[in-house]
């Protein structure tokens, strides 16, 4: 089974723009993601997909592999899609978030490992969700599980409901879980996810993955016990580079 993992990395971001190019203690951030991809063994190919000239001429001099994508895309999962439909000899592609510059390789292997059941046509990991704060944070989504290890729904709402339990008691009487955003995709089953309409409970929650489940696909469901640090706005940079004194 040959497996492609893709960084999808725009320019245009609305909240950090040009965050894949921000510096990190001398590396890009799409460099760091890069690099920490290429550790993962369970990737046959690791590709940068961006929209953005300044992107594909960094990730070339630095000896990373790049290819030009649409600027048409409205998300990473079609800007994967188009670099799939390039290359039809990987069986499953891995769509690994350009603004995570410190994702551990386990994590993508885990993702990966999925797939050695045939039945599984798409892939997500999640996490124990720890504290009462990050259960109600509404930028974190939370995933409901069936006991197949499947997703059955994703909100930033808090769900389940715990009837009779005031919200700050939740944790001691049910597992949450939140979603960590990356996702695996048989090529084919990418191809067909790209040409659904958008669908109303996506709309809604503002969570793409909603449009699968919709349309009844299956997300199979792996879990982590290690924690993301993703870089959406200039302020998450800060609290990194306050937090980390030296990174290699």
């Amino acid at each position: 089974m040959k497996i492609l993992g893709i960084i999808p990395a725009r320019y245009a971001s609305t909240r950090f723009p040009a965050k894949a190019l921000v510096d990190i203690y001398g590396k890009s951030m799409v460099q760091r993601v890069y690099e920490q991809a290429k550790k993962c063994s369970a990737l046959s190919e690791v590709i940068v997909a961006t929209d953005n000239e300044r992107i594909f001429n960094h990730v070339e001099a630095f000896g990373g592999k790049v290819i030009m994508t649409s600027a048409q895309h409205q998300s990473g999962t079609d800007r994967c899609a188009e670099v799939a439909a390039a290359l039809p000899e990987f069986d499953v592609v891995i769509n690994i978030q350009g603004d995570e510059p410190f994702i551990n390789p386990e994590q993508i292997t885990k993702v990966a490992a999925l797939f050695t059941d045939v039945k599984t046509a798409l892939a997500t990991l999640v996490k124990k969700i720890e504290t009462e704060e990050e259960l109600q944070n509404t930028n974190t989504p939370k995933v409901v599980l069936n006991n197949l290890s499947e997703a059955i729904y994703f909100s930033r709402s808090v769900i389940p409901h715990i009837r009779g339990q005031e919200i700050q008691n939740w944790l001691q009487h049910h597992t949450f879980y939140k979603h960590i955003g990356i996702y695996g995709y048989r090529s084919a089953v990418l191809h067909q996810i790209t040409k659904l309409p958008v669908s109303t409970l996506e709309k809604a929650e503002s969570l793409e993955q909603l449009r699968w489940i919709e349309n009844g696909y299956r997300i199979k469901v792996a879990e982590t016990e290690i924690e993301t640090l993703a870089i959406d706005t200039p302020a998450d940079l800060e609290n990194i580079l306050k937090k980390y004194s030296k990174i290699d």
